[in-house]
């Protein structure tokens, strides 16, 4: 029997497949601007980080300010592309059919980015309201406070919470919070996570075994 009594999941890369769509929108305004950012490269470099942080790796690059509304048409754009091509990690659909834990999502995007993304995959109902977002709170990964308002919210403690992660900054992030956490290794570039995690794990139908 799992000692844990809830489960955090992160959603970008753990849930849905989008960062690499993500990134790809970002590489791609970013070269508009006169940025010369490599895809690949930019997948390892950017994975995790929340887009402010981003803004400021390209801004740093280009050697002057974004536009005032390069956030708002990163948004539209990823948006669009979003309902285009998102896809539910594999696996996640029968991991949370068949988890007799309560649980929930705890995310560095906008609620509304991730309502879309999960309604677009299907995977929303599974989650009702149980939604947390950094937005809601301006606090972002690696600070451990939106894993802290999602476990106090469903009504546990960080030592009672298992999260689910699959970057440096949010693994990071749950530890300092004092909570478990497995990493999610299939798109761990830099094998980063097994030093860093409580374990690891490198597909959807090995989480059960684990736990």
């Amino acid at each position: 029997m799992s000692k844990y009594k809830c489960v955090i999941f992160d959603c970008d890369g753990v849930l849905i497949d989008s960062e690499s769509i993500a990134i790809g929108v970002l590489v791609r305004m970013a070269n508009e601007l006169g940025a010369t950012f490599d895809f690949k490269e930019s997948l390892i470099a950017l994975k995790g980080k929340s887009l402010n942080s981003c803004m400021e790796l390209i801004s740093n690059e280009i050697g002057k300010p974004l536009p005032e509304d390069f956030e708002k048409d990163y948004r539209a754009n990823t948006f669009e592309t979003f309902k285009k091509e998102i896809q539910p990690i594999k696996g996640i659909k029968e991991v949370l059919a068949h988890i007799k834990l309560p649980f929930c999502v705890a995310s560095s995007g906008p609620e509304n980015k991730i309502r879309l993304n999960l309604e677009v995959t299907e995977l929303l109902p599974y989650f009702g309201d149980n939604i947390f977002s950094c937005y809601a709170i301006q606090k972002w990964k690696p600070e451990p406070d939106v894993f802290l308002w999602a476990a106090e919210t469903m009504g546990f403690k960080p030592e009672e919470c298992l999260v689910i992660e699959d970057s440096v900054s949010g693994v990071k992030a749950a530890k300092a919070g004092g909570f478990d956490v497995f990493g999610y290794t299939e798109h761990d570039y830099k094998n980063e996570l097994e030093a860093l995690a409580t374990k690891t794990f490198n597909s959807m139908d090995e989480l059960f075994s684990i736990m």
